[in-house]
């Protein structure tokens, strides 16, 4: 194991510390009575917070790895430095700046958090999806084309597989960056737990504030602890281990 691997898992553990401490800390204060008292409301703003995370996240998904794959084709090279920059620059775009301009769009509700999102989570899987695919060795595409293999094989038998690594670890990012931004959901009329956290800056009331936190950061932590698993067993253990070196 690297040492940028060990400071990784050092640092992320350290997170996960803290907020077990701040959970501990929050249940001692009984922060949590409004989680409990009002138990319906809190699984209604859940499920709105699981819809946003999981619909932004398939959509992006399903427009990022394929543009990532085309980029990567002869055929649209010249087009990678103004796909890239574009994508790039998006992200740059503070998330409540997204928002704003999608109301102007769309209009208040779901939909628009729902786009607003999407467009956010764009960027660490299609720049995932490159990397994955261009760190492969020339050498072995080569071996592939001399043992007959036309492009759809090459890609679906060896690119992909050797990618998967790199494009999991950049959906893993997006879905997690997208469980954290959905809270801004609630500025557009799209629900979910930033409702809570919204209503206890507005009225300085800690008990809605860490209701609707502190849920927001455990389901980003499992989330990324299932994604990871999810990497181990589908990347084989070879690959990940060279691209790790």
């Amino acid at each position: 194991m690297n040492t940028k691997k060990v400071v990784s898992n050092v640092v992320r553990y350290f997170v996960y510390a803290l907020v077990i401490l701040f959970f501990a800390w929050a249940i001692k204060n009984q922060y949590f009575d409004y989680m409990f008292s009002q138990s319906k409301t809190f699984l209604l703003l859940l499920k709105q917070h699981l819809q946003l995370v999981f619909v932004s996240s398939i959509l992006a998904l399903i427009v990022a790895v394929p543009a990532g794959i085309l980029i990567t084709r002869k055929q649209f090279r010249r087009a990678e430095w103004i796909v890239s920059n574009t994508v790039n620059f998006g992200q740059t775009i503070p998330s409540l700046a997204v928002l704003a301009l999608m109301i102007s769009i769309l209009g208040i509700g779901f939909k628009t958090a729902i786009f607003a999102l999407f467009i956010y989570s764009l960027l660490p899987i299609y720049r995932n999806t490159v990397a994955g695919i261009d760190s492969i060795d020339e050498n072995l595409i080569d071996a592939a084309r001399g043992m007959g293999m036309k492009p759809y094989q090459i890609l679906f038998r060896i690119e992909l597989p050797n990618a998967a690594y790199s494009i999991l670890a950049g959906i893993r990012t997006a879905v997690v960056l997208n469980i954290g931004t959905a809270a801004l959901a609630y500025v557009v009329g799209g629900g979910g737990l930033g409702v809570w956290i919204f209503t206890g800056i507005q009225l300085f009331d800690n008990g809605y504030l860490i209701s609707g936190a502190i849920p927001v950061t455990i389901l980003a932590i499992l989330v990324d602890l299932l994604l990871r698993l999810v990497e181990r067993i589908v990347v084989p253990k070879g690959t990940k281990q060279t691209l790790e070196m």
